[in-house]
């Protein structure tokens, strides 16, 4: 397909989803639809050429899919009434162009409300969010979480089936904030994932690293005012920024102190850079903002040794402190600049402390090893690599952590 033309149809897909869901409600069918939509403009467009208004031809083209399967489920057995009131006959037929409210970016950011609905699971929302706001297809959802496309398929489909009767309208006043929090967590999750994959042969996903940012920019083109909006977009862009150096020619990992910082994105920095000095003074800085600005004492520094480690652990210690349960990985993260600012021994003796809450995750043996290693117990590091790479799930960690290991050993 012309890359234009696909980047054109991922644009608009969600607004075409949101104006059916918002007329007909029946998410399951308008998504269908949609795609549906969207096969034919891929067949047609390339040839034919794109339509002066491509909104409109998708949403007509996905209205006229709908109302033809609503119609057909109609005439296969009577609506119970109940449903008859949630879908009229009326509604039933396509509004002629130009007629009723017209979609804008507003609709997307009401879809990606519903996705991230409270009464789905984490799971389930970012493979919704994906599906229905990112435009990726179910095979690639499967592909990114290492699943089976059946598996994911039934999680989609459940999700669907439990957003049933959920009126399609932004959150009110009471639950707004609850609720864009659970959208700016499910785009946390996604970009996470996709720039440190939990499992597999690769270290990165970065079709997800890019579709998360891709949504959040999105978001914050309607919330531009929101200083955790703008905080989580600065945070993305300012570790994406160091993407290329973190891989070698064969997909191995490099650690940040030993990347060729000449291949971070200099570009991405200078934008991230300049939205976290915004967010901050959009108001109280919350843990987006805070990770953030970590993000760019990181990159700003030319040389490892340049990092101002003494105002990342100050804002470390800012991040625990915001709510009543901590984020164990920002804990061990504090661990780690404390230990840079303090000595080895300092991270070592506070990482009892997050012990209890990470117990079994490979990155706390992996801090362990790395303190101990440079606090001189070689053969305490060299257990700990191991158990860190017993531990993990990814490849390329667990290849870097042996081979750490493998350097402590020495010649056999």
């Amino acid at each position: 397909m012309n890359r234009d033309v696909e980047d054109l149809l991922r644009h608009h897909a969600p607004q075409v989803l949101a104006a059916l869901v918002r007329r007909y409600g029946h998410f399951d069918a308008a998504e269908d639809a949609v795609q549906e939509a969207l096969l034919a403009a891929a067949r047609q467009w390339p040839g034919d050429g794109v339509p002066d208004n491509p909104r409109g031809w998708l949403i007509r083209v996905a209205s006229r899919r709908l109302t033809d399967q609503l119609r057909a489920d109609e005439a296969r057995r009577r609506r119970e009434e109940a449903d008859a009131a949630l879908a009229p006959r009326d509604a039933f037929t396509a509004p002629p162009p130009g007629e009723g409210r017209a979609p804008s970016e507003d609709d997307t950011l009401t879809l990606l409300f519903l996705c991230c609905h409270p009464d789905l699971p984490a799971a389930a929302q970012v493979a919704l969010t994906l599906r229905a706001v990112g435009g990726l297809t179910t095979a690639e959802i499967a592909r990114a979480h290492l699943v089976p496309e059946a598996t994911m398929a039934q999680r989609i489909s459940r999700a669907k089936q439990r957003l049933k009767g959920v009126p399609f309208r932004p959150p009110g006043p009471e639950d707004r904030d609850q609720r864009l929090a659970a959208v700016l967590h499910v785009l946390y999750l996604i970009f996470n994932e996709g720039y440190t994959a939990t499992s597999g042969r690769r270290l990165r996903r970065a079709d997800l690293a890019r579709e998360a940012i891709r949504l959040t920019r999105a978001v914050r083109r309607l919330l531009p005012r929101e200083g955790a909006v703008t905080g989580l977009l600065a945070l993305m862009l300012l570790t994406e920024a160091r993407s290329a150096a973190r891989t070698g020619p064969h997909g191995e990992l490099i650690p940040l102190d030993e990347q060729d910082r000449t291949r971070w994105d200099r570009e991405a920095i200078r934008e991230g850079t300049a939205l976290v000095e915004e967010a901050l003074a959009e108001g109280p800085a919350g843990a987006y903002q805070l990770q953030a600005a970590v993000a760019a004492l990181h990159d700003e520094a030319a040389r490892p040794e340049d990092t101002d480690w003494p105002q990342i652990l100050a804002l470390y210690e800012v991040l625990l402190r915001l709510g009543p349960a901590p984020d164990p990985m920002a804990e061990l993260s504090r661990v780690v600049a404390l230990a840079m600012v303090h000595g080895p021994e300092a991270g070592l003796a506070e990482l009892p402390s997050v012990a209890g809450r990470l117990a079994g995750h490979h990155r706390l043996d992996a801090v362990r090893a790395h303190l101990l290693e440079r606090a001189g117990d070689t053969e305490g590091a060299l257990a700990a690599y191991r158990a860190a790479a017993a531990r993990t799930l990814s490849v390329p960690e667990a290849r870097y952590l042996r081979m750490r290991a493998a350097r402590l050993r020495g010649p056999d």
